[in-house]
């Protein structure tokens, strides 16, 4: 059965159709969740924000549109992926929620219960805040310019493509166009980016 056929089924209520789509697309799901880093999340949180981007598509798929299923599908994991890390990023009060005083006695503090949490933990290592938090901002301004950008499909399965290492050649054949187009379609969505990014 083709991704369409099964999309028509899944839509009926056919649970085995939805699960064959599922497990026809893990793989994708798997590797667009690997390209991302979730802020206080582990990879399972990604995986499941793809398969959420994968039950949209197919909720929203047309039939009657050129683009096949894969292309869709591969579209709505990465946005809803792309999503999930800039809501994470952007939880910057988290940290004064959940704060722990460092002059607070630990209750289950092993030996001398006098000693504070200043105390206890290790000595600052070369680790430094300042460059830490200037990338975590330079990453979290890509993804609101990608958000912003508008891509087309095309453009967007160019451009992740390619931060996925694919050539032109690669991506072309797995979406369906020719080189040229694919090529037309990233220089499209390196400008519509940093228009994106100037603009921010």
């Amino acid at each position: 059965m083709t991704d369409a056929e099964l999309v028509l089924r899944s839509r009926g209520g056919d649970e085995v159709a939805t699960r064959r789509l599922v497990k026809r697309h893990w793989a994708l799901v798997r590797l667009k969740a690997s390209s991302y880093f979730l802020l206080g999340g582990e990879s399972d949180d990604l995986i499941q924000e793809g398969l959420l981007g994968l039950y949209k598509a197919i909720r929203d798929y047309r039939t009657d549109r050129e683009s096949s299923f894969r292309n869709f599908a591969e579209l709505c994991i990465t946005r809803q992926i792309i999503t999930a890390v800039k809501t994470a990023t952007r939880n910057k009060h988290t940290p004064l929620n959940q704060y722990v005083s460092f002059s607070q006695t630990p209750a289950a503090a092993g030996g001398d219960s006098n000693m504070t949490i200043g105390e206890i933990l290790p000595a600052p290592s070369s680790w430094e805040p300042p460059s830490a938090c200037e990338a975590a901002g330079r990453s979290a301004a890509i993804l609101d310019a990608l958000a912003r950008a508008n891509l087309s499909a095309v453009e967007s399965e160019s451009i992740f493509g390619i931060a996925d290492g694919l050539d032109y050649e690669r991506i072309a054949q797995r979406g369906g166009y020719d080189v040229k187009q694919v090529d037309n379609a990233a220089q499209r969505a390196r400008r519509k980016i940093a228009i994106a990014l100037e603009a921010a």
